[in-house]
């Protein structure tokens, strides 16, 4: 297949702030273009998407009115991830050979608040309290740590790495160091998940500038691959609350999977990864699931500091979205645009040893959606 390089990429600073979605995500647009040393004239077609700040293809009119073809794109946490998905596919099938990716979101305070209609499901879901992503969270991963023999302790410290690793990120929100003792004790919200082992709904916008190897480029990353993936039969995913007899099934794993195949790679290659960590048990979850180790052995990675910056698998060197916040549109083009730069060396305080070469992304969200590339340099 035609390779896609990675160009150009920017992120705006995560968090709380008096910018609309819209303007987050004009910025990193902006942002993404000038790292990339592309006009907005030069970009043949543009995919993006939001959740609930509004439509990507209006910032044509501060971007400027080309008229180019700008597609929308919504999926969950996965509208990074397949806005990505159909950038590649536009040069691959000759569309253009400049393509923009933009995704962006400004939530309100508090948790996130589907209408099971919306999703297929009855009222009486909704009405039980199963609507609330914690719920779900902490079940899975309660019945993952007693399978496994994962510790509370273990799940705090991915909290505290993350906390660890956003103090370094100038674009992170949570930015002041948390240690695991102060994390377990932060209140329970879902047994095992205490407070600050969450992350938060928040703002923020990511952009890509994508092109074909035939366009001038300065320091650009090839992405070796880029898909998308949704449940299949027997898997047990939020909203999607089926749990049939035997182990269960997990899009993560065959998103993964996908990805290493498409990129004639393995997980053993990685220099460093992004993984989605919802809440802590999701990351731990999340480094069995895509490959990097089986289950259970998460418990002795972590005390060792296998996933730390100075690791054998640097993970979430950014802080994640523990650390970042989750604007939903943003987060999984956050977590290429942190790849990219740590292969491009530029990744400041974060920045992992020994030239990596090799990166990872991987999102997930309801009803059991996973995005995942693979980058290289």
């Amino acid at each position: 297949m035609t390779d896609v390089l990675i160009c150009g990429a920017a992120r705006t600073p995560f968090g709380r702030s008096e910018r609309s979605g819209r303007e987050h995500g004009v910025a990193a647009a902006t942002a993404a273009l000038a790292d990339a040393g592309i006009p907005w004239s030069r970009v043949g077609a543009a995919f993006g998407g939001s959740d609930a700040a509004g439509l990507a293809d209006t910032l044509v009119a501060d971007l400027g009115l080309t008229g180019l073809p700008f597609v929308n794109v919504k999926n969950g946490c996965a509208t990074g991830g397949s806005a990505l998905v159909s950038a590649v596919n536009a040069i691959r099938g000759g569309m253009a050979d400049v393509v923009l990716v933009v995704g962006f979101d400004k939530h309100p305070r508090g948790a996130f608040d589907p209408r099971p209609a919306d999703w297929g499901l009855d009222d009486a879901y909704g009405r039980d309290g199963l609507m609330v992503t914690t719920q779900f969270f902490g079940m899975k991963i309660q019945r993952y740590a007693h399978d496994f023999g994962i510790t509370p302790r273990t799940l705090a410290l991915v909290a505290e790495k993350a906390y660890r690793n956003g103090s370094l990120t100038p674009e992170a929100w949570r930015r002041k160091e948390i240690g695991a003792d102060e994390i377990l004790a932060s209140g329970m919200v879902n047994d095992p998940l205490t407070r600050f082992m969450f992350c938060s709904p928040g703002e923020g916008a990511a952009a890509l500038v994508l092109c074909s190897p035939s366009v001038p480029t300065r320091d650009a990353v090839t992405l070796r691959s880029a898909v998308v993936r949704t449940r299949r039969r027997g898997s047990f995913e939020v909203f999607s609350p089926v749990l049939e007899a035997g182990e269960p099934t997990s899009v993560s794993r065959d998103a993964a999977a996908a990805a290493f195949e498409q990129a004639g790679l393995g997980p053993s290659e990685v220099d460093v990864a992004q993984l989605q960590d919802t809440e802590s048990g999701a990351e731990v979850m999340h480094l069995a699931e895509c490959g990097f180790c089986e289950d259970g052995e998460q418990e002795k990675l972590i005390g060792e500091g296998a996933t730390e910056i100075g690791g054998t698998l640097p993970v979430n060197t950014d802080g994640g979205c523990i650390a970042n916040g989750e604007p939903i549109g943003a987060s999984g083009l956050r977590q290429v645009y942190e790849v990219v730069q740590q292969l491009r060396g530029r990744a400041g305080a974060r920045q992992v040893p020994g030239a990596p070469r090799i990166g990872f992304t991987h999102v997930y969200g309801a009803p059991g959606v996973s995005a995942c590339t693979v980058l290289a340099r």
